[in-house]
């Protein structure tokens, strides 16, 4: 019988590719660490090589940003990743202590969905099929539609260079039918054995919920804190080199900017003088009806647009054709203020504040409502306020002058260089990491016996017993304490 539903027909190659990449990994399994190091240095390799033509295939079919970014992201995805990658250690033993006596032992966690974005499609596949294969692991990739033909020729170009240097057939594959159907098999199916999930809140939210362990990133909406400590100058660049990158396309980027009352004209200037365009009041209120959708979610018409494209959308005539970000005034937070959302597109949010105190209220208000243990950047040079804030605002990533969609995947600063910015417990998240492969790895611990009972008991205060039904509460916490302090 020929199978002509589109659901079923996903549905049964995700069942097909999912058996597959079972039995690649068990032989990926049996790999040791040169043998899997040969493997990511082809993915890099190969992603590396064709970085610009796979950055303009992406480009093409999404309309999103600028396919000279994105082949800096793509040569981030697949060199700069394995440069940060390649000494770990992550199957074998990773560890030994022999004082302590302990031993750490990396084990693969099996079989890996990678959910890819639209936002970052071919950058996303080089990014974690390293970091799968770095850890002895498979991955099967779920494609967003949008993206399919630039994430299918990326995984082609890849998964061949991985074969020939040694990686099992089908240990990295992609879904070449995507429907919703197709990536919740994905999700639950028994040969999953973890979810990489990048894209919208609603992803995310199917990953967490599917039974199947994962490490799922939600929406960034940093805000941006330039302080009379800091440099005005260097700190409007730096955010709109920031927020033009890519036309605003990775989750990290800058989505408003806050400062105090007195360094308003000082710092509305500096934008207007590096090309930002302050709409007023009339044009604010029109632009704010296309940033989100009748149902409250990002309008994806505006998505990785450049300042042109979405002034002609919304019918701004007077933005000139030189403008590089679009910036609106702003004061409340919520569903019914659209600038106080995240915006992957060249657009601002300007809050000003009557005191540094306002500033970090507004800020930990902007995260808590979106956002939520991603991104917060900050603009000063004084140390102590940087501490002040940085204990304070609910992100799991504090950065301090440097632009912040760069900063964040590390490329700018020394965090770990990743495309998963994982938003810890605060933000819904496992994990509050920049995702690499010690994230997709298990450890087991082996531990020799360093003690015997008669050793504990010995350290047990005289006169007592751990067995009386008579041991004072004051005795017990001798005993634990005693014990505690042995073992710490």
């Amino acid at each position: 019988m020929d199978l002509l539903d589109k659901d079923l027909v996903s549905i049964q190659e995700v069942r097909s590719l999912l058996k597959t990449a079972h039995e690649a990994q068990k032989k990926l399994a049996t790999l040791n660490q040169t043998q899997i190091d040969r493997i990511v240095k082809a993915i890099a390799d190969a992603g590396y090589e064709h970085a610009e033509r796979l950055a303009k295939l992406a480009n093409e079919e999404t309309g999103f940003g600028l396919w000279q970014d994105k082949v800096i992201k793509n040569v981030f995805g697949s060199k700069g990743i394995y440069e940060a990658i390649k000494d770990e250690k992550t199957v074998g033993i990773l560890a030994e202590d022999r004082v302590n006596k302990t031993m750490d032992i990396g084990v693969p966690v099996g079989v890996i969905a990678g959910v890819i974005p639209s936002t970052n499609p071919t950058s996303t596949v080089m990014y974690k099929a390293q970091i799968a294969l770095k850890g002895g692991n498979a991955i099967v990739f779920s494609p967003h539609p949008g993206a399919k033909n630039a994430i299918l020729e990326t995984v082609k170009v890849i998964s061949a260079a991985a074969e020939k240097a040694g990686m099992p057939k089908g240990a990295i594959s992609t879904i070449t039918v995507p429907t919703m159907e197709a990536t919740k098999e994905l999700m639950t199916n028994r040969y999953t054995c973890l979810i990489l999930a990048t894209g919208g809140s609603a992803m995310v939210k199917a990953a967490y919920s599917s039974g199947t362990p994962a490490i799922g990133v939600g929406a960034g909406n940093g805000p941006a804190f330039i302080d009379k400590s800091a440099d005005v100058h260097l700190a409007v660049k730096r955010i709109l080199d920031s927020k033009t990158f890519d036309n605003g396309t990775i989750c990290a980027s800058e989505q408003s900017i806050i400062v105090e009352k007195c360094m308003e004209e000082k710092v509305t200037t500096e934008l207007k003088v590096q090309g930002a365009y302050m709409l007023n009041t009339e044009e604010s209120d029109q632009l704010a009806h296309f940033i989100l959708r009748p149902n409250g979610s990002m309008n994806p018409a505006i998505v990785g647009k450049s300042v042109e494209h979405i002034a002609k959308l919304a019918g701004l005539t007077q933005v000139p054709a030189s403008a590089c970000v679009l910036v609106a005034r702003e004061s409340k937070v919520g569903h019914l203020a659209p600038y106080s959302r995240e915006k992957l597109a060249p657009i601002l949010a300007l809050y000003v504040e009557d005191s540094v105190e306002a500033v970090l209220e507004k800020s930990i208000e902007i995260l808590h409502f979106e956002g939520s243990g991603h991104t917060f950047s900050m603009h000063a040079n004084d140390e102590e306020l940087v501490k002040r804030f940085s204990v304070r605002i609910p992100a799991s990533r504090i950065l301090i002058n440097t632009p912040g969609a760069l900063g964040g995947i590390g490329a700018t600063t020394n965090l770990f260089p990743a495309l998963t910015l994982g938003c810890g417990a605060v933000g819904g998240s496992s994990s509050s990491n920049n995702i690499g492969p010690l994230d997709v790895i298990n450890i087991k611990r082996v531990a020799y016996g360093t003690k015997e009972l008669e050793e504990i008991r010995k350290e047990t205060p005289s006169g007592s017993s751990c067995c009386s039904d008579q041991i004072s509460e004051a005795t017990l916490d001798a005993i634990v304490k005693k014990i505690m302090q042995q073992l710490i």
